[in-house]
C-alpha cells in the first residue's frame, strides 16, 4: 500500500510582515522609592555599566538579579535604576552606585516619548560624558 505524501500548509499564518505589540501598561519609576529614569553609557562588565540619570548624575549599574539572565541590556538602553543610598558617600572622583530594575522595549520607549514621558536631560545626543 502507498503512503500518502502530505502537503504543508502554504501561505497560512506564516510571517504575514512586522507585528507591533500593543501596548497597554508601561512601567513608571517609583519616584517615591527613588527610582528614576537613566540611559546606559557603557558597559563594564560582570553585569556593571555605566548609566547616567536624570538627576544629571553619572552612576555605576548593577543588573538586578531577576533579571540578569532574562533581559540584554546594551549601551544606549532606557532603563529604570534605583540609587543606593548606604553605599554611596561624596568622595570625589568616586562615581555613585544604583540597581538596574528595569529595561524598556523599542516599543515602549516610542511610548514614552510621543507621551513627553522621558525627560529631556536624557535624549542621547544630550548625555555629557
Amino acid at each position: 500500500m502507498a503512503k500518502k505524501k502530505t502537503q504543508a500548509k502554504r501561505g497560512k499564518g506564516r510571517n504575514q510582515g512586522p507585528v507591533e505589540p500593543e501596548i497597554t501598561r508601561v512601567k513608571y519609576p517609583n519616584k517615591k522609592m527613588g527610582e528614576m529614569f537613566a540611559r546606559v553609557v557603557d558597559i563594564y562588565g560582570n553585569e556593571r555599566m555605566q548609566v547616567f540619570c536624570e538627576d544629571g548624575k553619572h552612576r555605576i549599574g548593577r543588573i538586578r538579579g531577576k533579571i540578569k539572565k532574562r533581559v540584554w541590556v546594551r549601551k544606549g538602553d532606557l532603563v529604570i535604576v534605583n540609587p543606593w543610598e548606604w553605599e554611596t558617600q561624596d568622595i570625589e572622583g568616586k562615581l555613585d552606585k544604583c540597581e538596574i530594575t528595569w529595561r524598556y522595549m523599542r516599543h515602549e520607549i516610542a511610548w514614552l516619548d510621543r507621551n513627553k514621558k522621558i525627560p529631556e536631560i536624557l535624549d542621547i545626543n544630550n548625555i555629557p560624558l
